[in-house]
């Protein structure tokens, strides 16, 4: 083995560690502690590293170090989804900005690379826990830069050493975090990473593997194989061009780009560097994509397919073979195969439930100066947080949490100086302080303030509790001082056997989770709704809101809230329409 490696071998133990992870990410996600039918862990950090991973497959494999480093953290970055997706996207930020600057890397470069990917990492975390992804992360680094001050050359033995030790660590996280032992877990997010290092180990070792990434990976919405009429077609040509850049897009302007192309037609792919950008849509003019690339650069590379002559071609040639086979939906590759999911569309549910697609943003006419920004899941919240004067609502949350890039979108269509995001769930808050940092570093006019609502309720209560004649200051402090006035809890379903908080749990039951755990667990919904409610609500309580879910009927709910009525006769009890999926009821008490 040697004692270095170049671009192109970072590049294939990247893309390697990338498909690993995909390949696993189902387990992953059963490893998180509460058996909720939404644990999200491998998913999330299965879709922020395939946001970068599609960039750098892009690349060519006598790319220059620096190129690859900032496809990949960039990548990583906007693509960046939940607390674990956040945390891996900053250890890759870290790793590539100690690799950056050297044409080989040896164990001493690469030990310092992993000592700053940590270093980094744990900056971005508010409050770090150890038990967590961070602290295998600390381990690998730990290790690496023990075998360098051993004078490790042998990248193999290197390599090696420091995953099998990342491994161990992470086999001790149950003894780190009771919650962990309790659940016979180890820390999924560690796992995670340990997978990412393994599948990088594997290709250096030359092992026969896959190390190719699937760009359908990196959307959360599964693909469908379905029979397609031209009629389908929406958009009818197929437009591909490379722009060769008079100067680099910032991130603004990569925003605005996509946007228009959003605009104009589906299927958008869009990945730039220093030099290029490589665009993809599928539009019913591309006179239009082409006439708004020419404002950044040259045009080259230019291809433009009629997809409905070429649908009808190839069902020509099916009928006249005889074999009228399902048509997929992918006409033009892997990129386009499944639907990309941009706030507004829907959103994956389990099987029974329905819901509405939130609703294209109204931007205001006007410029003011605050706006919102929120995330939720179910028609019903959308409703309601645009009711309260919400200008873009991101459909997300449990089932999918929206990445920095989403919410990057999202705030670019707010026309206000100052936008409030409420994320809704703890974990988005991390991807929202990136959001926040990076229109920072850009140096962008607008500001983003985040809110660090938890829940569905902490978010109704802070867009309640905001005055447009305050300042932006003023309403963020008023803002964050209400939501910790919030009580809440939300009544799912067990997936698998467990026992938390010296609570057991088995398959199929329905469990209430509240702030800050386990509040009720039984065979019945209401008994575990009013289990919440004798937790959470007290003598304080002046009202009580109960929100149903897409898998409830309206008169369950109304007969809920009249037991809840009857139970806190001192109460005022609000029952309202969610529509969101997995949660059968949210509820809150203030």
């Amino acid at each position: 083995m040697s004692n270095t490696i170049n671009a192109a071998m970072v590049r294939k133990m990247f893309l390697a560690g990338a498909s690993n992870l995909n390949a696993k990410k189902e387990w992953i996600n059963e490893l998180n502690v509460f058996p909720v039918p939404d644990g999200d862990t491998g998913t999330n950090m299965t879709m922020t590293i395939m946001s970068a991973a599609k960039d750098v497959q892009a690349l060519s494999e006598d790319v220059d170090m620096a190129t690859l480093s900032k496809n990949i953290y960039s990548g990583a970055m906007r693509g960046a989804r939940g607390n674990s997706g956040v945390i891996l996207s900053q250890l890759l930020r870290g790793f590539t900005k100690g690799i950056r600057d050297y044409e080989e890397l040896d164990a001493a470069i690469i030990a310092d690379a992993f000592e700053k990917a940590v270093e980094t990492a744990y900056k971005a975390v508010m409050k770090p826990k150890e038990g967590t992804i961070l602290t295998v992360a600390k381990g690998a680094s730990e290790r690496a830069t023990e075998l360098s001050k051993e004078g490790a050359d042998d990248l193999g033995v290197f390599f090696e050493e420091v995953v099998k030790y990342a491994d161990e660590v992470l086999a001790k996280t149950p003894d780190m975090l009771p919650v962990l032992k309790q659940a016979g877990v180890v820390d999924s997010g560690g796992q995670g990473l340990v997978q990412v290092l393994k599948g990088a180990l594997d290709i250096y070792q030359g092992k026969e593997i896959d190390y190719t990434v699937d760009a359908a990976a990196a959307t959360p919405v599964a693909k469908k194989s379905v029979e397609l009429s031209e009629e389908d077609i929406k958009f009818g040509y197929c437009t591909e061009f490379i722009v060769l850049l008079t100067k680099p897009l910032n991130v603004k302007q990569e925003m605005d780009f996509k946007a228009f192309l959003e605009s104009i037609g589906d299927s958008i792919v869009m990945v730039a560097d220093d030099e290029i950008c490589k665009v993809h849509v599928h539009s019913n003019d591309p006179g239009l994509a082409i006439q708004r690339a020419l404002m950044y650069g040259q045009l080259s590379n230019m291809k433009i397919d009629n997809m409905r002559m070429e649908h009808r071609e190839k069902l020509f040639h099916e009928l006249e073979s005889g074999s009228y086979a399902e048509i997929d939906t992918e006409i033009n590759g892997a990129a386009e195969s499944t639907p990309t999911y941009n706030p507004g569309d829907d959103i994956p549910l389990k099987a029974g439930a329905t819901a509405k697609a939130a609703n294209e943003p109204e931007v205001p006419v006007e410029h003011k100066d605050m706006g919102f920004v929120a995330v939720c899941a179910g028609s019903g919240l959308a409703d309601i947080f645009r009711g309260l004067g919400v200008d873009y609502v991101i459909e997300g949350g449990q089932t999918m949490n929206p990445s920095t890039e989403d919410i990057l979108d999202a705030v670019a269509k707010v026309n206000a100086d100052t936008v409030f995001v409420l994320p809704n769930n703890k974990n988005i808050i991390l991807a929202a302080n990136q959001a926040q940092i990076m229109l920072e570093d850009n140096n962008d006019p607008k500001k983003i303030v985040v809110i660090p609502t938890k829940t569905i309720p902490q978010g109704i209560t802070a867009a309640i509790n905001f005055i447009p004649d305050m300042s932006a200051s003023d309403n963020e402090e008023t803002m964050k001082e209400a939501i910790g006035t919030v009580k809440t809890g939300e009544v799912t379903y067990a997936v698998r056997d467990t026992m938390i908080d010296d609570v057991t749990i088995k398959q199929g039951d329905y469990m209430g989770i509240g702030d800050s755990g386990i509040l009720g667990v039984g065979n019945d919904i209401d008994d575990v709704a009013v289990m919440m409610f004798d937790k959470i609500a007290d003598s304080s309580t002046e009202l009580i809101s109960l929100y149903y879910g897409s898998d409830i009927k309206e008169e369950e709910a109304a007969a809920l809230g009249k037991r809840i009525e009857e139970k806190f006769p001192k109460c005022d009890v609000e029952v309202q329409y969610g529509g969101q999926p997995i949660y059968y009821y949210i509820v809150s008490a203030e």
